[in-house]
């Protein structure tokens, strides 16, 4: 019996760790949209009354009255118009016979149009189910999504889309603060800004969280090499007994920075987008449909490092205020995220007190997530605290241990 106690116990305990780790938000997922679950609402319509036989007399009158006189038909005016001949020849030109009118359809909850958002995306932490997002001008709607939008909105503007939304394949724009916003592309500089990569380094973080309403403690890791020519970045998170789930960026370096080739992201499995930056075209495993990238374009991963790259290059240009829009891809689809900088914060850590320069992306939606980044100019601008909140309140929160030579 005790052994039967002992051995129940453990696999409660597995179980409620592969739960906590299949949510856990890593490199800025995206978390599901609220048209994951769509709601329908339907009316019952009785069947139309069946015609009466053909030939059968009507009820008798309870009292004895003449019949009424049959109205003579009447005549044609002219001849009858030909009906017009089918273009297609297979079609046969006969009447047919008539039929009763079908009963109106089932009304439709008009939330299943409406409220559909411009980007339809995976649970935070799964790495496997993310849908493809449409959040730009002109990109498709999401794989599966059969609503229609209503006749009021066109359905490459949906209502609930952000106007200063723009496409995928634009460049990297840098709005100074008080400028017009950065979506736009108002009165931000699209010149490439001055670049300066960190050395090669190990960073280790403590993470903290909550997934699916657990509360859970990881380690984590980014590894980040280079040779001055080509570049390789990978972030793991791992939880005791359970696994890791990690993602990876390999790419080329150049004057602007970071040029990724490939993003992968695995869990029970991988995904991955494949870049072609001749072509502004970027590729996913997943059979989603490619997306056009701009000049400057990242991956969730490379991010971290392009956007330390870019504040340690010019630093004074980056002052609070200060608006940096670039496009961001996963392992599924393309958007434009903006970062602006917050400025100035020391952060105790468990590495020590450590001055940081805070950067932050607000959600433009109702279910986008909010994105906190804590660089320290001492290590390159490397991320030593990263923060990730789900509209849902989930979070994940990764504070620096140390950090080495790789």
């Amino acid at each position: 019996m005790p052994r039967r106690a002992l051995f129940f116990i453990t696999a409660l305990v597995l179980a409620l760790h592969w739960l906590v780790l299949h949510g856990v938000p890593l490199a800025w997922d995206t978390p599901r949209s609220p048209s994951a679950t769509r709601a329908f609402s339907t009316r019952s319509i009785p069947p139309p009354s069946p015609p009466a036989p053909v030939g059968t007399a009507p009820a008798p009158p309870d009292k004895a009255t003449p019949p009424a006189a049959r109205a003579p038909k009447p005549k044609p005016k002219g001849p009858a118009r030909k009906a017009p001949r089918p273009q297609n020849p297979a079609e046969v030109a006969q009447p047919s016979p008539p039929t009763a009118e079908p009963p109106p359809e089932p009304a439709i909850d008009q939330a299943r149009a409406t409220d559909q958002p411009a980007d339809a995306t995976s649970p935070p932490g799964n790495g496997n189910t993310e849908v493809a997002d449409a959040t730009t001008a002109g990109s498709p709607s999401a794989p599966g999504d059969t609503g229609t939008l209503p006749a009021a909105a066109p359905a490459s503007a949906p209502a609930n889309a952000p106007p200063d939304d723009t496409p995928t394949g634009a460049g990297v724009d840098i709005s100074p603060p008080g400028a017009a916003s950065a979506h736009a592309g108002q009165g931000a500089s699209t010149t490439p800004p001055p670049v300066r990569l960190p050395a090669p380094t190990r960073l280790a973080y403590d993470v903290s969280g909550q997934a699916k309403k657990l509360s859970y403690s990881a380690r984590a890791e980014l590894l980040w090499q280079h040779d001055g020519s080509h570049y390789e970045a990978r972030q793991e998170v791992s939880l005791f007994l359970l696994g890791s789930r990690s993602q990876k960026s390999v790419g080329q370096i150049t004057p602007q920075g970071l040029a990724p080739e490939r993003f992968s992201d695995r869990a029970r499995s991988e995904q991955a987008a494949h870049f072609d930056q001749a072509k502004g075209r970027v590729t996913f495993s997943a059979n989603t449909p490619e997306a056009a990238v701009g000049p400057g374009a990242q991956d969730r991963l490379s991010i971290f490092i392009q956007l330390g790259a870019l504040l340690a290059g010019d630093p004074e240009r980056f002052t609070p205020g200060t608006q940096i829009t670039l496009t961001t891809v996963s392992a599924r689809s393309a958007d434009r995220w903006t970062f602006t900088v917050e400025g100035p914060e020391t952060l105790e850590l468990p590495a020590g007190s450590t001055p940081t320069l805070k950067l932050q992306r607000l959600p433009r939606r109702d279910y986008d997530q909010k994105a906190e980044l804590w660089v320290a100019p001492a290590l390159g601008y490397l991320p030593v605290r990263i923060k990730l909140t789900q509209a849902n309140g989930d979070f994940a929160d990764l504070r620096l241990r140390g950090s080495s030579a790789p």
